[in-house]
């Protein structure tokens, strides 16, 4: 080949390279940002993440995270003018009430007739999909109870003794979803007029309401409270790094709800949000709800995670996700003119 023929080959070279780059450019250009809002726990947001854009390269995930009852009031202000493209890990209940308010958008993601019926809306298309379930135990420190020479409790009725008395944390149900499913249990559980008279008699065993489902449990496990109303999971892992504390399960029945997804109407990346909910819903992302959740929304996923209690499945009570959602604003706004004193500052 001749120098020139060279010279020529190379420039033809350099611009099928130069050609290439510009082709690619688009692409690169076309990743679409997801803004995701969410309640599920800080360890979890970068292994989702990264689970997920790992399937969906043209997609990325923008997180804004905040407890279960301050996202929840954020998107109903944001109602008029929404931010957020997809709901991923928030409460049931919380979407159950944007879905009353016309703030979803119906769609029903691939594969979610394989998952078990309680973590579906029923609605056709889709309002919204579950994940994962969280229940409200106690954890009850037991170093603590043996200094202060105090019994280990077994039902409900019995942390309203007056032998309890300041020894107790819980969430606040106005800006926590473990709280709020813990009060809507006990109004489940014992219905609505004993339920208050209940929480009322527990009030007085009650130091502070906290405003995270995590907190209370963490407090017991140090020991700085005898025992914490927490959610079951938070109780289970700080067990297992060694924290004295037994998870007991109420002899009554547990409340609880589920984190769920949802599409927000009005997005502006509507295929990109529903690859979320196809993602979503797949045993494999089940796989990765069952490192923090026992109990899952795929029927194959088993997940039994050390020390968790073993009966807590089974004394799941009969809580119905709709009523919760419509009856939220009522039943906070009792709460918070009987009980709000205690709560800790924000």
């Amino acid at each position: 080949m001749t120098t020139s023929m060279t010279k020529r080959a190379l420039g033809a070279g350099a611009v099928a390279l130069a050609a290439l780059a510009l082709a690619s450019a688009p692409a690169l250009a076309q990743k679409t940002k997801l803004t995701v809002y969410t309640a599920i726990e800080n360890e979890q947001l970068d292994p989702f993440k990264k689970a997920f854009e790992a399937d969906n390269p043209t997609i990325e995930i923008a997180w804004v995270r905040d407890s279960t009852g301050v996202m929840t009031a954020r998107l109903v202000a944001e109602k008029d003018n929404p931010r957020a493209d997809v709901i991923w890990g928030l409460a049931a209940s919380s979407i159950g009430l944007f879905g009353s308010m016309n703030m979803v958008e119906p769609y029903s993601p691939v594969g979610v007739a394989a998952l078990k019926p309680m973590f579906r809306s029923g609605k056709t298309p889709e309002t919204w999909v579950g994940m994962d379930a969280y229940l409200a135990v106690l954890c009850f420190n037991t170093a603590e109870a043996e200094k202060g020479k105090k019994a280990k409790p077994t039902s409900w009725a019995d942390i309203t003794k007056p032998e309890y008395k300041d020894t107790i944390v819980m969430p606040n149900p106005a800006s926590s979803g473990t709280g709020y499913l813990t009060v809507a249990g006990w109004l489940t559980i014992m219905g609505e007029e004993a339920g208050w008279k209940y929480m009322d008699a527990l009030h007085q065993n009650v130091a502070q309401y906290l405003h995270s489902g995590s907190a209370p449990c963490v407090q017991a496990a140090k020991g700085e409270r005898l025992m914490g109303i927490g959610f079951d999971m938070r109780g289970a892992t700080e067990k297992t790094k060694g924290a004295p504390i037994d998870l007991i399960v109420p002899k009554e029945g547990l409340g609880w709800e589920m984190e769920a997804s949802a599409i927000m109407k009005g997005t502006k990346n509507l295929e990109a949000a529903k690859k979320l909910l196809d993602w979503s819903v797949t045993k494999k992302a089940n796989e990765m709800y069952g490192k923090y959740y026992a109990i899952t929304s795929h029927p194959e996923v088993k997940s039994v995670p050390v020390n968790y209690p073993a009966d807590g499945e089974k004394a799941m009570a009969k809580m119905d996700v709709e009523w919760m959602a419509k009856n939220r604003e009522r039943i906070l706004a009792e709460w918070t003119k009987r009980y709000d004193g205690k709560s800790a500052k924000k």
